[in-house]
């Protein structure tokens, strides 16, 4: 097992260093000049190069990429022209709330997907199978910004039951700060009123940005349940008098949860992506918003932040579910 760990940690920062190259080229290929932005309309040509040279974007590429590795080694991913402030900091503020709603919004995903998966798989072909995989196709295929839009409209305009945007209400005192995510920390603090407000706050964005996650694992436990239930050694424990529930819920869930692991891992790290979308219409003040605010300003350190953030914690992801599946299944351990 420590051996199959190890290869795995060793794929992931192979895959980490060659996300760190293509965003570096990436951003730094880009037509804009951050330095002239951040100088602003009326500069001189001897504030703009004040401003390159200090950032050291008058330096060749290949110098500012090593300065770049090298930071990063340390912690440092450069300083905000925008802002002026490090990146670091920036991302320490903003993330917790980009967390927050993606653990929710995964949650919701998870605690509704597994479920209705296995219950299409068991009344396949009836109404109730054929109804969910109805739901599941027209969630995926919902743009997440026209479909945010919709939402407000009818439960924030027209019924006026939930907020429109933000994380809280101005009135609203928020609560110490410990991680950064108002929903824990009002929770420990005892602030239920905060709570509250929080919680609506959030169940818009969380559903929306919920919706694609929960149709795909929806879909894809459906299918290994059906077939996982159609296996030898299902069919022996329904001989030998197992009782249904547990031939489904223990049996067959055990084999079918190693592909739907897959695709929550997978989805963590597109939920993560998606935020830029979501936290945009609904005013979220995530690591999205913050990634498009400095995308449209042209500063591009914060954009790369953003970008090995969530590359990382895509990685991260994958890391874990791929430790699971040797947990799961010992094949693969002897395999790797």
């Amino acid at each position: 097992m420590l051996a199959f760990v190890l290869k795995r940690l060793a794929l992931t920062g192979l895959m980490l260093f060659g996300l760190v190259c293509i965003t570096f080229v990436v951003s730094n290929v880009a037509p804009s000049d951050p330095a002239a932005l951040a100088a602003g309309p009326d500069a001189t040509r001897d504030m703009v190069e004040t401003i390159r040279r200090e950032y050291g974007l008058d330096r060749p590429l290949h110098e500012q990429f090593l300065r770049y590795v090298a930071g990063l080694l340390q912690g440092d991913l450069g300083r905000s022209i925008v802002t002026t402030r490090p990146v670091s900091v920036d991302l320490a503020r903003y993330f917790p709330a980009t967390l927050e709603l993606v653990l929710l919004s995964m949650t919701l995903g998870v605690l509704l997907g597994v479920p209705l998966g296995m219950a299409s798989a068991v009344l396949k072909n009836r109404a109730p199978d054929h109804l969910t995989r109805f739901v599941a196709v027209s969630l995926v295929a919902l743009p997440a910004f026209w479909f945010g839009i919709l939402l407000q409209l009818l439960f924030s305009v027209h019924l006026e039951w939930l907020p429109t945007s933000g994380r809280l209400d101005v009135a609203t005192p928020p609560p110490p700060p410990i991680t950064g995510m108002i929903l824990f920390d009002s929770a420990v603090a005892g602030q239920w009123a905060t709570f509250r407000d929080a919680v609506s706050h959030a169940v818009l964005p969380a559903l929306v940005l919920s919706f694609p996650c929960l149709a795909s694992i929806l879909r894809v436990n459906r299918a290994e349940m059906i077939e996982v239930l159609s296996s030898d050694y299902v069919t022996a424990a329904r001989a030998h008098g197992v009782p249904p529930l547990r031939v489904v819920c223990v049996h067959a869930l055990r084999n079918a949860m190693l592909p739907t692991l897959a695709i929550i891992g997978l989805r963590w790290g597109w939920m993560l992506g998606s935020t830029v979308l979501v936290e945009t219409v609904f005013d979220w003040p995530g690591i999205g918003l913050y990634a498009v605010s400095a995308a449209i300003a042209g500063d591009f350190k914060p954009v790369m932040g953003v970008t090995l953030l969530i590359g990382l914690n895509f990685m991260i992801a994958n890391l874990v579910v791929d430790i699971l599946y040797g947990v799961l299944d010992p094949r693969l351990r002897t395999s790797s």
